[in-house]
């Protein structure tokens, strides 16, 4: 009778009914409920309670109480967790993109807020200096809210590519980058001994350089040996949506490799971005597959879910192929 009479007042708390002792405060039926009063929000009667006066405020006879916490919002999300790093660097999203072809500036950033990136690759080319005044990438996507992957796209040898990427460092600071040396206009295939050599130049200078490559493990590693902070094999030719051409060798490179695997080029529409996911990548970088879609903000969205899709698939690990059907309901018991 005596615990029945100390705990005389009865509450509601989230919808359930509690008791509590006479002349307790919020911040004493908090502790008794083993909660922090620092780390939770209380509404009593349908007024929120200030933190700061949860020890002031004395417990009534039928008092309806909501106490709150921050988790975090929508289905659960394995991204949180699930990360990926690169020269140190943590980041959630497997999925970069570019920023040429689109529009407009306007069109580009929306794209990358519906993609979810986090790195998004940048040219370096000359300011207008006819119009100083014309609007530039940085008004539309902050430097500081993404990072930006300086490149060197149109560079056709070592030279070219360590000119422009030295520019960019002293443009913006930026040691991160992603090395690029092409050895022709048509196909815009890399030439790897040019991009070898630039990429032992680079890591020497304190770059840290994601390098375009064949898919080609013997190549792969030869760059990780030069340097290279992640590697990151064609799918196809750039630009050409044919989706990965050779599985077995992207997944030969992702078995071999000490640094970040991403598919670099040729990815055309949401699946070709699943597989290379489920084979095992780190991450995706695309362009002209957002860029050049009927609707670009749509199709950022969908390489979104098929980038984090895949990743699900080849974590889960996959049924193994067989050569004959293996019926799914038992043949024992039949009618």
């Amino acid at each position: 009778m005596a615990a029945e009479t100390s705990l005389s007042l009865c509450v509601t708390v989230n919808g359930e009914p509690r008791r509590a002792p006479a002349g307790a405060s919020i911040a004493d039926l908090v502790t008794m409920l083993e909660l922090d009063p620092k780390k939770v929000a209380v509404e009593r009667n349908g007024e929120v309670v200030p933190r700061s006066t949860l020890s002031d405020v004395t417990l009534a006879d039928g008092d309806v109480l909501e106490i709150v916490h921050f988790v975090g919002g929508g289905d659960d999300d394995f991204t949180a967790d699930d990360t990926w790093s690169v020269a140190g660097r943590t980041f959630r999203s497997r999925l970069i993109v570019g920023t040429g072809k689109y529009k407009d500036f306007a069109q580009n950033a929306a794209a990358l807020e519906a993609s979810g990136a986090e790195i998004v690759t940048v040219a370096v080319r000359r300011v207008n200096v006819s119009d100083p005044k014309a609007p530039m990438l940085t008004d539309f996507i902050d430097p500081k809210k993404y990072t930006y992957l300086p490149n060197t796209a149109g560079c056709f040898n070592a030279e070219e590519a360590i000119r422009t990427l030295r520019l960019a460092r002293e443009a913006g600071g930026w040691d991160l980058v992603k090395l690029e040396v092409l050895g022709e206009a048509r196909t815009l295939y890399p030439d790897m001994r040019e991009t070898l050599k630039a990429c032992e130049v680079l890591a020497g200078e304190g770059f840290l350089p994601m390098v375009y490559c064949v898919d080609d493990p013997i190549a792969a590693r030869q760059l990780e040996e030069a340097g290279a902070v992640a590697v990151m094999p064609l799918g196809a030719p750039i630009g050409s949506g044919l989706g990965i051409q050779n599985r077995v060798t992207i997944r030969l490179i992702v078995e071999g490799a000490g640094v970040p695997v991403l598919v670099d080029a040729g990815v055309g529409t949401a699946s070709d971005a699943a597989v290379a996911m489920e084979l095992g990548c780190d991450g995706v970088l695309m362009n002209t597959a957002i860029a050049e879609a009927k609707d670009p903000l749509r199709m950022a969205r969908a390489m979104r879910l098929a980038v984090e899709a895949g990743r699900h698939a080849y974590l889960s690990g996959r049924m193994a192929t067989r050569k004959y059907a293996d019926p799914s309901s038992p043949l024992a018991g039949l009618i």
